[in-house]
This record gives structure tokens, sequence and C-alpha cells, in this order.
């Protein structure tokens, strides 16, 4: 050991790390270059892998915490020679304070034995003896090492079980010490999990992969990636020997810890992430949740400005920015949809970032089809929103097609798909940008699925659904048929458009496939293949029923089959007969007889004509006149067709010379809550009377004990005395369905038109028939409906402002009704007039006030007789646009047709 006691030099560093209690490691400011320096005199306990001295750890944290990262002062007192050449001496920090003083004062440090030597300088000696001074004092305080008790803390390098480590300690934030950086997104860390027991293991920072260090494996070197001593050094000089949080998130492959890295100053992958030091990585998003939007944000940020690793950087170009309005035209798959724009035309597109069950995957292909309904239901025909993310380049003998990320009512519809269990997650290569902004949002619903074994993850395959063809041959058609005629409106779902007129229709509840005809019309026939020609609007008529019915949820009435196995009928869209929308759009004519027999000749003449008067389609070319000439034209009915009348309307849908109006004197007894329908009597002397006696009659009979034998079972259509809950009196009513097991029946008052669920004991034979029966006195009440309204059925709370406005104006008082429309089952459409409005004009009607009110709108979709009323819908129309402006009723929140 040699002493320098004169002509000292003082020196300046930055402290880099500390080895213990005693020993520093330092940094030169100019040139990096370390050194080792331990404080003279003095030593404090080791720490060492096989077993850590008592009060190790503390001693070197005392030490850590005082001068790591900082820039200090020292002067070397002595030096040996022996093996690494080692300085000793003191340290002066920034805030005055003297090292090893202070460590001695506070117990942190001993004197070394044998430290005192004869050839000391005076300047050395006066050190020693302050520092025995304030040992001394530091013993007698119990102070550090000096304490009688603790001191020890078991510190592991192997964690035993790693997954019930990550379960104990899953999101919570551990203090812990970077003891080294291995490379810019792996470090070690020594856990502080109590206060006396550390767990000192590699932590690899989630979300990110830096560069690889240049490293030795198997023998051959492997050569450092760019920029990874950059991405090294950020993190050492900013986080070796610092206190951080560790956030336990999982495990990596070789069960290694992955956290969430935080400096005071936070997140150290976003840091590096900003410096374009890191890459983000799409293994630990399903760990990190939302915060991996942080991550990518600081991806983006390094990007847009060409920092680090991606320098030179240029960001791919989608063929279109924004979102754009589009319309689900079809499933193709459950990854790939094609979809009409605004523009009209039509494209293919895949969703970002998923793939659908593979059909070919054993477990995955039997759930491609329930994938593939589950998006029909969901989409078909529904307005989107769609944004392009790029391009997928042809493969596999599929064209170029875009990816998009589509959103049906704030909805993402691929994270849908995850979701359900209908779709897995692509892993994009790190370099592959054409992917959905919602990828982490994916990954974590797709883990989720994963767990929870919805969909294709299920461990059970789904019940297999064969569809049986009942167009393959005439027999079994004649067989389905008679089945399905006795039935109406059967939901089903169009499979496949052949033509405008014909359609491959399902039938689910029956497991039925065939073949459906369009009944009362002809369609001009489309091309079968590209060498065959296409009638003039055949192609025309088949791409409107692929826009407004391909993969739809339809309803069918079938009415007989054809020679080929074809099932013959009617097709309802959103409830409206499509035969209708074709002739509208002129690309059919109707087939007259057909129509006759169907009983909607008057709708489809009416669109026929509406067809013909705008010239389009087929009719471009239609003259009027020559048709009359050539005795063509199709006469005018008159009020005794047999599909229904008409006052002042034409079979056709035309104006008619108009007829006589009928008025009536009614009563309205009853309004529907369900729909606002109307029971009403009429009210003349005659029938006031005859129901007025028959009421009194009926209610004598019932009085006498003789008539109280109550109906032990009543059957279905019978005619019955019932008591009415509200006023206890009887009535004739007719029995419309039984519960068994409750002995109640529903029954329906029919002189009056209301309902209700009456108990089997207030339910009496009818009494004489001669009396009582429907013969002497036909049921009084009368089926209407307000013509040119209809009302919000599909909002309770519209609906019940409705009746409550109907019961409060016209139920129980007497009113006038005009008879618009009579139909086959004698209903009637009526225009209700307020009893002091007779003669006055539609415009103080009933009908108009409960337009005005906003309680009802102008139909969307007028049948003929209403059609031809031009004036009168004018006026509705008038009133209905008064309601909108006034945010009244049913468009309080703004114009709902919109949608």
């Amino acid at each position: 050991m040699s002493d320098t006691t004169k002509g000292r030099n003082l020196f300046h560093a930055k402290v880099k790390s500390v080895l213990s209690g005693d020993t520093l490691v330092l940094a030169s400011l100019e040139s990096g270059q370390e050194r080792l320096f331990s404080l003279a005199f003095v030593s404090a306990p080791k720490l060492q892998r096989d077993g850590e001295e008592p009060w190790a750890f503390q001693s070197r944290d005392y030490l850590r915490r005082a001068t790591v990262g900082k820039v200090i002062q020292f002067v070397v007192h002595y030096t040996i020679p022996t093996g690494n050449k080692r300085e000793y001496g003191t340290v002066t920090l920034q805030s005055g304070e003297d090292l090893p003083k202070a460590c001695v004062a506070d117990g942190w440090a001993k004197l070394r034995e044998e430290s005192r030597r004869k050839d000391m300088s005076e300047s050395s000696e006066s050190l020693l003896n302050e520092l025995e001074r304030l040992q001394a004092k530091a013993k007698a305080d119990g102070k550090g090492v000096w304490a009688t008790q603790g001191g020890i803390i078991e510190n592991t390098h192997e964690i035993p079980d790693p997954k019930s480590f990550v379960q104990k300690f899953s999101g919570k934030d551990l203090d812990a010490v970077v003891e080294r950086v291995l490379t810019g997104d792996r470090m070690i860390l020594r856990l502080l999990v109590s206060p006396s027991k550390h767990v000192q293991t590699i932590v690899t920072v989630a979300g990110i992969r830096a560069p690889k260090r240049a490293n030795t494996a198997e023998g051959r070197e492997q050569p450092a990636e760019p920029l990874a001593n950059e991405s090294h050094q950020f993190v050492e000089t900013r986080l070796l020997q610092r206190s951080v949080k560790a956030n336990v998130l999982g495990l990596t492959p070789q069960n290694q810890l992955i956290c969430i890295v935080k400096h005071p100053n936070g997140s150290i992958a976003d840091f590096l992430l900003n410096e374009g030091l890191a890459q983000c990585t799409d293994f630990h998003s399903t760990l990190l949740g939302t915060q991996m939007k942080t991550l990518r944000q600081a991806e983006k940020h390094a990007k847009d400005n060409q920092l680090g690793l991606f320098k030179g950087h240029v960001e791919s170009k989608t063929p279109s920015a924004g979102e754009v309005d589009a319309t689900i035209s079809r499933i193709i798959r459950p990854d790939t949809i094609s979809v009409r724009t605004k523009s009209g035309g039509e494209k293919t597109v895949q969703l970002s970032s998923i793939r659908g069950p593979k059909s070919k995957d054993e477990k995955q292909g039997p759930h491609e089809q329930d994938a593939k309904e589950f998006l029909r239901k969901k989409l078909i025909g529904k307005h989107v929103r769609l944004s392009t993310d790029g391009v997928k380049p042809p493969s596999e003998g599929f064209p170029e097609r875009e990816v998009a990320t589509i959103s049906a009512g704030n909805k993402n519809v691929a994270l849908m798909l995850v979701e359900a269990g209908y779709a897995s997650v692509v892993r994009h290569r790190k370099d592959d940008t054409d992917r959905s902004p919602y990828y982490d949002d994916l990954l974590a619903a797709e883990e989720v699925a994963q767990t929870e074994q919805k969909g294709m993850w299920s461990s059970k395959a789904p019940a297999a659904k064969a569809y049986q063809d009942y167009s393959e041959s005439l027999q079994k058609a004649k067989i389905q048929s008679s089945v399905l005629q006795r039935q109406k409106k059967v939901p089903a779902v169009v499979d496949y458009v052949k033509s405008g007129s014909r359609f491959t229709i399902l039938i689910p509840r029956e497991n039925a496939k065939l073949t459906f005809v369009l009944s009362c019309i002809r369609a001009p026939r489309s091309a079968r293949n590209p060498n065959e020609k296409a009638e003039p609007f055949g192609q025309e008529a088949h791409d409107l029923a692929n826009r407004r019915c391909l993969q739809r949820d339809v309803e069918i009435d079938v009415e007989s089959t054809d020679k080929q196995g074809g099932f013959i009928g009617t097709l309802y869209i959103n409830r409206e007969n499509f035969a209708k929308l074709l002739l509208e759009e002129g690309y059919a004519t109707v087939h007259a007889y057909s129509a006759e027999q169907s009983g909607h000749a008057t709708e489809l003449f009416a669109a026929e004509e509406k067809a013909k008067e705008a010239r389009k389609g087929v009719w471009q070319d239609y003259d009027p006149a020559a048709e009359e000439a050539d005795g063509e034209a199709i006469p005018e009915a008159n009020n005794s067709n047999t599909n229904g009348t008409t006052n002042g309307t034409s079979f056709n849908g035309a104006s008619a010379a108009p007829v006589k109006p009928d008025y009536r004197d009614i009563m309205i007894s009853h309004i529907d809550p369900a729909s606002c329908a109307l029971k009403f009597q009429h009210v003349s002397s005659t029938a006031s009377h005859a129901l007025s006696n028959l009421m009194s009659a009926f209610r004598t009979f019932h009085l006498s004990p003789s008539s109280s034998s109550s109906a032990t079972a009543p059957t279905t259509g019978e005619i019955l005395a019932a008591k009415f809950s509200e006023d206890g009196e009887w009535y004739r009513a007719r029995i419309r369905r039984n519960d068994r097991d409750a002995k109640t029946s529903e029954v329906l008052f029919i002189d009056y038109g209301n309902s209700e669920s009456v108990p089997w004991k207030n339910i009496r034979p009818l009494g004489p028939a001669e009396k009582f029966g429907t013969a002497k006195l036909k049921p009084q009440a009368v089926d209407a409906q307000l013509s040119f309204c209809q009302f919000p059925t599909g909002n309770k709370e519209y609906m019940d402002d409705a009746v409550a406005f109907l019961r409060e104006n016209v139920e129980g008082k007497q009113v006038v009704g005009s008879v618009d429309f009579v139909e086959k089952d004698g209903g009637l459409w009526l225009t209700v007039f307020d009893p002091n409005g007779r003669g006055k004009g539609v415009e103080v009607n009933v009908n108009e006030e409960v337009m005005g009110e906003g309680l009802a709108m102008v139909p969307r979709k007028l049948k003929g007789w209403e059609a031809g009323r031009v004036d009168v819908l004018k006026k509705f129309r008038e009133r209905e646009e008064e309601a909108k402006e006034a945010r009244i009723g049913m468009w309080e929140y703004g114009d709902l047709t919109e949608d």
C-alpha cells in the first residue's frame, strides 16, 4: 500500500453503480471510462450469491440512494496494487456530505482492522481519528450494522414456481432495484417482495422488443442488431441501480417474468419507443390491454419523425382515406363481406386482422356456417361505416382485395365476431402495417373467447344443420307444398337469387330448401351464363332482387307448385310484397288472371300502373293511346270487385269517377292498445233499439238462478255468455282460446269488440238461440282502421300516447265514419270525423288530428287505394311535417324514418 499525502488531485466523476456499502463504480465525465473506487479505511457487509451478510443490502442501499447517477468529487488516498488496481479515498457529494464519514456515522460501514499505520500522513490520521469517533457513537446508538436485531434478508435468484408467483403478484406494483441491464427490453431486477425476502430475476419489459446485442450462442458469435448498443445504453443510463416499480403481468415461454417497469418519470417502454429504440410486440398485447394503445402511439411518434429504428420509414398509403358509408349486401365468408357504397358500386372487403373458421380444419370447419349466420343476422342490409386499413395482395387464387374495419351501430364487426368465438386474430409480421387499428382489442377478445370456450374454441362441435331440398322432385314438392299452404307468412331466408322472380329459399324451422317463384307476375329473364343473352331489363330485375332480397329474412305464402318442383307464391320483404316492388320499377308485368285469383290484384295493378305512368323499365315506350286503341287497357273496377271496394279509386290504382261519400253514424266501442285498430257499432234507431232490447232480455235471463250453470270446458269459436270484469254484467262473447291449466278463456265480446281473459266460472251457455243467437242479431262490433295512418307499433310509449288520444277523443262517443275502403273480410278503412265537423271535409277529421299530434305517420308503403288519393295524402303529409318541426309525439328526437 502506498500513501500520497501531498499534492493529491481532486477528481470529478459520475457514479454508475454501487457494488456494496463501501465500493463504487465511477464513470469518467469525458470518456465514460469506468474505474473501481472504494471508501478509505472502512468496509461494509458483502452481497454474495450464496448468502448475503447481515445488513449487506441495507448498507449498499444507503450508498446507492446517495450516489447513483450523481456527479461527485473524490480524492484518492491510497491504492492497493494487487489484482485489479483498486483506489481508496474519500467522496464529497453535491450536498456537501463526505464519505465515508456519513456511512460510518449512520452505522452502515465499519473501520477496517489494522487501518492505522505508522507511515500515515497527518490528514489520513486526522480522518481516521474522526472515523473512530463517529463509529463509537454509532455503535453506542445501535445504528445500522450495530443493531442487535434484524439485518438478515433472504435473497433468492430463482423462482421455484413462476406461475404461482405471477398469480400472487399479478397487477401489483412491486418495489424493485435494477441490478443489471441486459438489453433494451431485458434486465435483472431485485424485487422487494417483503421486508425480509427479495427475489432477483430476469425480467422482460412488457409490450416492446429492443434490438439484440452481440452474443455468442453455440460457439458462434452473433452480431448485434442495429441500434442495439444505443438501446441498451439508453436504458442503462436511466435505470441501472435505480429504484423502480415492477408491475407483474405474466410469463414468457421461457418462464421469465413480463413486467411493466416504471421509473418515477414513467414507463421505460414509452421512452424507448418514443426515441425509436424499440418496437411494439403483439405478444404482450393481451397482458397490457388498453395500455398497449399508449405504446403504439409512442411508436407512431418515432415513425412519423423517422427516429432510431424508423429512420427512412415511409407510412404505407391506403387506397382511400377516412370512413365511408356503405350497406352490407352479402356475407361471402365469415371474414369477407360484399358492400354497396353510396355511389351504387359494390366491392368485396375482408375484415382487418381476423380470420373466420377454416373450412378444412376439423375443429373449426363445423362452425363456419354458424359464423356466417351470426354475421348475416346482424349485418345484412344494414348501414355501416367502412374504413380501409390496407390492401391484401392476390394469393391462393383470390384476387387483390381491401382489408377494412367495419362498424355497425358503433360496434366493431370484427370484434363482435372474435368475442363470439367465430374468428381468430391474425398474427401479423412486425413490418405488416395493414392491420386493424383495434388490433389489441381483438387480441384481448380472442383470449377471453378461448378461456370461455366460445364458438370455435368450444370443445363441443355444433349441431349439424342439413337442409332437405324439396324442389329436387315434383313429388317431394307437392308433399311439402301441402304443409306450407296451411301456414301463412312462413319465416324464411333467401339463400340465392336465380333471377328477378326466382329464388332459392331456406326455411330453418322446417329444415327445408326450395326453389321459390313469384306468383301473379312475369319478370324478364336474366342471362344464366356469359354466352346467353338476357331479355330486356332481365339483368336489372335480377340486380334489384339481389340488392333487396339476397340473404335477407323474408316471409313466404305458398300457393301451388310448378311442373319442375318450384313453389309458387308471394314473397314479403319487410312485410312488403316483393312482386309489387318489381312492378313499380317496371321490371315485371302482371299476370292478370293469377293476380285476380290471388287477392293481390289491387296493389299489383296499381304498382304496374305507376311504372307505366313513369315510363319505367319495360314500359319505357308505353303509349296509353295505342293500348286503348288495341283494346288492351285494363278496365276500371267497380265497387263489387272481389278483391275489395274503394271509394273513388279504380281497380288499377288510378283515379276513378268519384262516387257518393259513404258516411255512417257510428259509436267507437273499443280501441286495440296494440295496434289502434277500432271496433265500432252502427248508430241507427233500428240497430240501437235491437241491441238495447237484446241486452235487456239477456241481462234479465242471466240474473235468473236457472241460468247460473257455468261452462265446464268451452270450445274455441263457441259463442257463450261471459261476465265482463269491470261492470259485472253478462255479454255475448266468442271463445278465442282456452287455458285448461288456469281454467280461463280469452273471449271477444262480439257486440263491443273488446276482449279479456275470463275464468270458466264466469262463462255460461248463451241461452235460447232464437232469443240471443247471432241469427237473431248479428254481432254489432265492426272491425275498422284509420285510413292513411301508420302507428308506431314498435314503440310502446308512443303507442300508449296514441291509444290514450283516441280513447279521450272518440271512444264511447258517437262520431261520423267515412268509408274509404272495404277489405275482403269486411273490415273497413275509415276517416273518422269529429262530431262537430260533418260535411266540412278532411281538414277537421280525427285521422288528421292524430297525424298533427305526432302520434302516427303517413304509411311509407301505400296500398293501391291509398296511392290514388293524392289530395288527401298531400294534406296528411303537411300535418306530419308540422309535427316533425314541432318535435312532438314520435318526432320528439328527430325524424325516425331517416335511418
